[in-house]
């Protein structure tokens, strides 16, 4: 008893030891795995940004605890629901959790903003607005995300052609009573394999394994197994080929650069809408100026015709009129501020900050826009001087209309089959959809492949002997011997009887590609046609602003008109009013081409694929005189 007791420690002694051992050298933590995820997947970026952008370039995915968003939850003390409003950190740790360091506070290395935050409204510039929307907008965290997960699969492929090593240690302890005696052992096993796939297509996978079977009883005999085996299978027609047996690893790799291009183009787009949404609310907020300009000068009105009205010179109706207006432009000014608020949070949520925040946008952006303006107006006011010196046209002259030119046209007015060719060229949104139809062209390639005949050829090749069982315990010492072995061939054929699965999947490849070829000639036509409004639209917008510009110099010279014209008794308050509104809307619509103008030369640098955004969001605009197209 007490020997069977020794050598089941001792047995299960070398089974724990053997455990223990590969638990080691095998097993890493959550946390080591992910960080070896990370790195791998930032050495696949790196690979596919040079690849496939030109550039380097790397893509981080998680997001500090400094970001702007949870700031001014936290300092301007946002309403929130619960921890998960402040970021994953802020969460409870479960039970079990694996990766304890994943929940700790995340630094920011080169924190996008730094600036203190206070109970008043914090104003943000553009250039602090796409930066913070890099950092804290969802989609674009969205868009990281899928180039990570895309690199992710990418290394899964890859991991398909590298030596794939397995282990298993296996303590078995058994008794046997069926006779007069009772036998009882243990087995001790340990493997290791290890299988490589071929990029031709085969495969190989060689085995070693360790057995010590012991008995417990009937003078403790034991026996050592030692195996070793081999076995090769490499398909000789359909399935051979590096062409057939990589695509799915060819496809990972150009999806990560696919992946790239869609985060690109996303940024193009992305630094737009905020740019467009930017300058949306700082028009929305001129247009509160102008109605509350409006509305002191009607209010004014309205009391000056109650004066005029009290000492005879204007009858009742027109006081009433005054009186209206008045009330008309409260209201249109208290809307234009609600319109502002409203405008102001969308854009807030459009890059990734609460809609309750307290953020205010710089009016000196707009004013970078409107600036040239004046120049203009300048020129505009020395042409009508001039014309004042010549006399005027009599009334039968024939009419000249002047139909838009190119004359002032903006230095992004191109033409339009050069701005067809750097599309064309530049967008990564049309190369993605080039790239595909070869993508397509290769599903036919492989789907043709299955359509003939298989023909395996395998092998195999032992060594050695394995002890599995306690029955073998008594058995000698195995010996690896590789003069003595058992070594066999195999070839296998399967022939082309039924492929009616493979003939629907050929014959679907084939209409995959034409859907393909289709979706480069849409997107073509769709770029052409984009362009040509995006050309028209500025031009059309060119000119309204010279209009808007003559207009508001009409509208001010009217009010001044009317308002001497009032004082003698020669025009009546609703002259006036009318006067003011034809001032407020010029100045509208005035603001609203100048923004349009600016946008529109952004929207044709996106669409051409020329607006470069880097890591920060940041945009580095295109000189169009640099453009190779553009010298004809």
């Amino acid at each position: 008893m007490v020997n069977f007791i020794r050598r089941l420690g001792v047995s299960l002694g070398w089974a724990a030891i053997s455990g223990a051992v590969t638990f080691y050298m095998g097993c890493k933590s959550p946390a080591e795995h992910r960080h070896i995820a990370d790195q791998t997947v930032q050495e696949i970026i790196s690979q596919k940004y040079q690849e496939g952008i030109g550039r380097e370039g790397s893509i981080d995915i998680e997001r500090p605890s400094t970001i702007l968003r949870r700031r001014l939850l936290e300092e301007q003390d946002l309403v929130i629901s619960g921890p998960a409003s402040l970021g994953s950190d802020r969460l409870e740790v479960i039970p079990h959790w694996p990766d304890e360091e994943y929940m700790s506070v995340k630094d920011d290395p080169e924190a996008a903003f730094e600036r203190i935050i206070t109970d008043e409204a914090l104003q943000l510039s553009l250039v602090e607005a796409l930066q913070i929307g890099a950092q804290n907008s969802f989609d674009y965290q969205q868009q990281k995300e899928d180039v990570f997960r895309s690199a992710l699969s990418l290394d899964v492929e890859r991991n398909t052609f590298r030596n794939i090593f397995q282990g298993q240690v296996k303590s078995n302890i058994s008794a046997d009573t069926t006779g007069d005696d009772t036998v009882s052992g243990t087995v001790q096993s340990g493997t290791l394999d290890v299988t490589r796939n071929l990029y031709e297509g085969g495969q190989v996978t060689a085995g070693l394994a360790v057995d010590l079977a012991n008995l417990l009883t009937g003078g403790g005999a034991s026996s050592l197994g030692l195996a070793a085996d081999t076995s090769i299978s490499v398909p000789l027609m359909a399935g051979s080929g590096r062409h057939i047996v990589t695509e799915n690893l060819t496809q990972a790799e150009r999806n990560v650069i696919y992946a790239l291009w869609d985060f690109e183009q996303f940024k193009k787009e992305f630094a737009v809408n905020v740019a467009d949404s930017y300058l949306r609310v700082l028009r929305s907020l001129d247009e509160v100026k102008n109605q509350r300009e409006n509305y002191r000068s009607v209010t004014a009105s309205a009391r000056r015709s109650r004066r005029l009205a009290d000492a005879g010179r204007l009858q009742e109706i027109e006081v009433d009129q005054a009186a209206q207006s008045e009330l008309r432009a409260r209201q249109q000014w208290i809307s234009s501020m609600e319109n502002y608020q409203g405008a102001l949070d969308s854009f807030k949520m459009l890059i990734g900050l609460p809609p309750d925040a307290k953020i205010v946008l710089d009016p000196n952006e707009l004013t970078k826009i409107v600036a040239p303006v004046e120049q203009i107006r300048e020129r505009f006011v020395a042409e009508e001087a001039a014309q004042q010196d010549q006399p005027a046209l009599p009334a039968d002259a024939p009419i000249e209309l002047k139909e838009p030119s190119q004359e002032d046209a903006g230095p992004w007015e191109l033409d339009v089959d050069v701005a067809t060719r750097v599309a064309l060229d530049n967008r990564l949104d049309f190369r993605k959809a080039v790239e595909q139809v070869y993508d397509a062209q290769r599903k036919v390639v492989v789907a043709a492949d299955w359509l003939g005949m298989e023909l395996t050829l395998g092998g195999s090749a032992s060594f050695g002997s394995r002890r599995s069982s306690v029955g073998s315990a008594q058995s000698d010492d195995a010996q690896l011997r590789f003069d003595e072995g058992l070594f066999a061939g195999l070839l296998t054929m399967d022939l082309p009887l039924e492929r009616t699965a493979e003939r629907a999947a050929y014959r679907n490849s084939l209409i995959s590609l034409e859907s393909s070829v289709r979706t480069v000639q849409r997107q073509e036509d769709q770029i052409k046609l984009a362009l040509r409004n995006t050309i028209r639209s500025m031009r059309q917008t060119r000119e309204n602003l010279y209009i808007q510009i003559k207009s508001v110099m009409i509208a001010e010279k009217r009010v001044r008109s009317v308002n001497l014209f009032l004082e003698a008794g020669r025009a009546q308050m609703r002259d006036l009013l009318e006067a003011q509104d034809a001032l407020l809307a010029a100045q509208n619509s005035l603001t609203a081409a100048a923004v349009s103008y600016r946008l529109a030369e952004l929207e044709l640098q996106r669409d051409l694929g020329i607006l470069n955004i880097d890591e920060r969001g940041l945009w580095q605009e295109a000189d169009p005189e640099s453009l190779a197209y553009a010298k004809k």
